[in-house]
């Protein structure tokens, strides 16, 4: 009989900001990323394993978000008391990597509303730029699941919620979902954005001197997109 192996250590979440949440460190979650960080994972498996840690951030998303009382009545005729979802969200992906979790998103909440957000680094400053916006017309009332898989300077995520609040969203009401995080990148986001709650499917070890996240599983977008 095989031995159970315990999950490989990463970056002590106690030692990060309060506002940084992780999925549960299980076994489980360790050999479905360790399918996806293998360079040699076909790219179907790379999309299916993906995805099945994706679904995983949306729903524990999903656990931060306000609920109110609300009672109903169950079809044995008694009645429930319950609570609903406080408010309307919406789901905004950077892109073009952040897209992937477009459908995670979809298949948990229906009919979400969803925006995109296009940001690259300026050649001339080395500084994120914004390129492209479109948003619901009422964001500024709604709770925002900011979408990127992968976390390792903040750059890019911290010029998005930069842009998100100038359209009237308060940082609080930001829930910002990725599957891998530098500590590095998690420390300036979080310093920024401290009330902006941060839910990643892991930490890793940092970033190296071209500012990748070490291991990390290579560029996302194209190991999704790229036959």
């Amino acid at each position: 009989m095989a031995a159970i192996v315990a999950p490989t250590s990463q970056t002590c979440p106690a030692s990060l900001p309060p506002s940084v949440f992780t999925l549960p460190q299980t076994a489980q979650l360790e050999a479905l990323f360790t399918i996806i960080r293998d360079k040699d994972t076909p790219r179907g498996e790379f999309l299916f394993y993906s995805d099945r840690i994706i679904r995983l951030l949306v729903e524990e998303g999903l656990n931060h978000l306000p609920v109110i009382p609300k009672t109903v009545q169950t079809p044995t005729g008694a009645t429930y008391e319950g609570v609903g979802f406080e408010g309307k969200i919406c789901g905004v992906s950077i892109l073009r990597a952040g897209e992937a979790m477009e459908a995670g998103l979809r298949e948990v909440c229906r009919s979400v509303r969803i925006g995109k957000i296009l940001i690259q680094r300026d050649e001339e400053t080395t500084q994120p730029k914004l390129f492209y916006s479109k948003f619901p017309q009422d964001i500024a009332s709604r709770y925002v699941l900011l979408l990127d898989p992968m976390l390792a300077t903040g750059g890019s995520a911290i010029k998005a919620v930069e842009v998100l609040k100038e359209h009237g969203v308060p940082e609080e009401r930001i829930i910002f979902i990725n599957l891998i995080s530098a500590p590095e990148g998690l420390r300036n986001f979080c310093s920024k954005f401290p009330q902006t709650r941060v839910i990643t499917g892991w930490i890793d070890k940092g970033l190296n001197e071209k500012a990748y996240i070490i291991p990390g599983l290579g560029d996302f977008g194209e190991r999704r997109y790229c036959e």
